[in-house]
């Protein structure tokens, strides 16, 4: 069976296991990082030597990273629907997952950490608005990137929206003002309609 390690409040592991309950693909998961500890030690380490989570076991194959993992899963049981057999489609899940990691969340970070993990009387809130307005304007790219498009790589549902949907759920679950972003609202209502996505990631922020 799969195995998974990693806590389930993590921006990262979500984006493995809600690709897993989408496909109904059986796995384990090992609480690891934040609290439970366990990254440290030779084992996991010997596993993930950046002491970081998700890694996977795929019946001895091991993979940290998770778009990784998630294209990797995608690509092995979802061909054709996760996974796009379109190059061109394929290449636009790609960029947007690719987007998460370099653009959205980097945005985000100092916001999400700030109002979440920070405790109110520790808040720099001039940094916490700059990380706002920050954020609010990188989605203005992916607000403008969904007037012609219902998912991210096109009509269907694809890994794509499983990379970046796990970090906007942060955003629309934070406490903060948030400009209209007609498109991206109507984007974030079609997956908060899915099982899956309501199981995995709209949990209580932590």
């Amino acid at each position: 069976m799969l195995v998974i390690w990693g806590r389930a409040n993590s921006v990262n592991v979500q984006k493995v296991l809600w690709c897993c309950e989408e496909m109904l693909l059986p796995y384990e998961r090992i609480d690891a990082g934040g609290a439970f500890g366990i990254v440290n030690t030779p084992r996991y380490r010997s596993l993930n030597p950046n002491g970081l989570v998700p890694t996977i076991d795929d019946d001895g194959f091991v993979l940290w990273e998770s778009n990784a993992i998630v294209r990797y899963l995608a690509a092995k049981h979802a061909p054709g629907s996760l996974w796009p057999q379109d190059p061109k489609a394929r290449a636009d899940a790609d960029r947007w997952m690719d987007w998460m990691q370099t653009t959205f969340w980097p945005a985000i970070r100092t916001l999400f950490l700030g109002l979440v993990r920070t405790a109110p009387d520790q808040r720099d809130l001039r940094a916490i608005e700059d990380s706002r307005l920050k954020t609010a304007a990188v989605l203005e790219i992916l607000d403008a990137h969904l007037r012609t498009a219902a998912h991210l790589a096109g009509d269907d549902f694809t890994m794509g929206d499983i990379a970046l949907g796990c970090g906007i759920w942060r955003w629309m679950a934070l406490p903060i003002e948030r400009p209209p972003l007609a498109n991206v609202q109507r984007w974030f209502d079609t997956l908060a309609r899915r099982p899956a996505y309501q199981k995995i990631v709209m949990l209580p922020l932590a």
